[in-house]
């Protein structure tokens, strides 16, 4: 196989935004379709990009010109299309979050057991981006020693409108689960929620803060703010016994201004990302075609399922809520 033929499932914000970055080129890919429960949108993106329209996922699945699948449909339909491209053979990199339910991630687990091979890769971009890979380098190393602390903010401008408190959890936190997992190679082990009061700009949900604790001990702490107003900010600095690391706080096109201290951040997470999200393609289907994967497996899907659901756990007790923990698959080990 020369390239990888692509066909994406969900042409909205996501599913739209990968086509075009697969449009622009991707070394040793080439999308060739997408299907979209709204037929004009995938008309549409199909007309601008000059691919095909698949009336339904499951034939786009099947269809022998498409080598891969990338599931950007609503969260709802993610573990089925995933279970099916299992069925099919095909590689498939679903958007976060894996499933919708625990369950239906260990089936897609035993799916990938079952098919004896790395089939499904969770579309944790931050794991590409250069910011984090450097912070990562840094630490294995070793020159600053054992990681002491992680500090996250992760804050939108305005949220939508369907966004309620745990949700801010639930579907906006995730990200920051997996990343923590990846830069300190080790499982979350405990969580803890605290929530300030609810803005004055959106009254309906609460901004969250979020502890954690890892098996060594490492405490990792995220700010989750979603109706910031200034713009997207994402920042993290991993404290360590002999110095720390922090991301760049500005590493993209500047676009909205902070107050009056010319920090300058973008309107939403697409411009902070595109150079992970493309380094994500490559990296993915590079691994499709030398038959060794890399990125978050199923198996990382679930475990920042299992992260997730502790905190939502906490949030209603207001207590510290342990985080399940389950060996690693011998697949997932390699």
């Amino acid at each position: 196989m020369a390239e990888v033929r692509i066909g994406i499932i969900g042409t909205g914000v996501m599913g739209s935004d990968h086509a075009a970055i697969l449009a622009e080129g991707v070394a040793n890919a080439r999308l060739v379709a997408v299907q979209d429960f709204s037929r004009e949108r995938a008309i549409s993106v199909a007309g601008q990009l000059g691919v095909r329209v698949i009336a339904e996922a499951d034939a786009l699945i099947g269809d022998p010109e498409v080598d891969a699948v990338m599931v950007c449909s609503p969260d709802e339909t993610h573990a089925a299309l995933a279970l099916k491209a299992i069925a099919a053979g095909k590689p498939v990199l679903v958007e976060k979050p894996l499933a919708s339910s625990l369950p239906e991630a260990e089936e897609i687990i035993r799916a990938e057991e079952k098919a004896g091979r790395r089939l499904v890769q969770v579309g944790f971009m931050r794991r590409f981006d250069p910011g984090y890979r450097e912070m990562k380098q840094a630490l294995n190393t070793g020159e600053f020693g054992r990681a002491l602390f992680l500090h996250c903010i992760h804050r939108n401008a305005v949220a939508p409108d369907y966004l309620t408190s745990d949700l801010v959890i639930a579907n906006s936190a995730g990200h920051e689960f997996d990343i923590a997992r990846f830069l300190l190679d080790e499982e979350i082990v405990s969580a803890y929620v605290a929530s300030p009061p609810a803005t004055r700009n959106a009254p309906n949900r609460q901004p969250q803060f979020i502890l954690l604790q890892t098996a060594s001990g490492v405490v990792v702490d995220i700010e989750v703010f979603t109706d910031a107003q200034y713009g997207y900010d994402v920042r993290a600095e991993l404290v360590c016994e002999d110095g720390t690391v922090a991301l760049d706080p500005s590493p993209h096109t500047s676009l909205r201004v902070k107050g009056n201290d010319g920090f300058r951040t973008p309107a939403d997470w697409r411009p902070r990302f595109r150079q992970a999200y493309r380094a994500q393609l490559e990296a993915w289907t590079a691994g499709i075609l030398s038959g060794a994967p890399t990125g978050a497996s199923a198996f990382d899907g679930f475990m920042a399922m299992q992260v997730t659901k502790a905190c939502l756990q906490a949030w209603k007790s207001g207590e510290r809520v342990a985080v399940a923990q389950h060996e690693k698959p011998a697949l997932y080990r390699v």
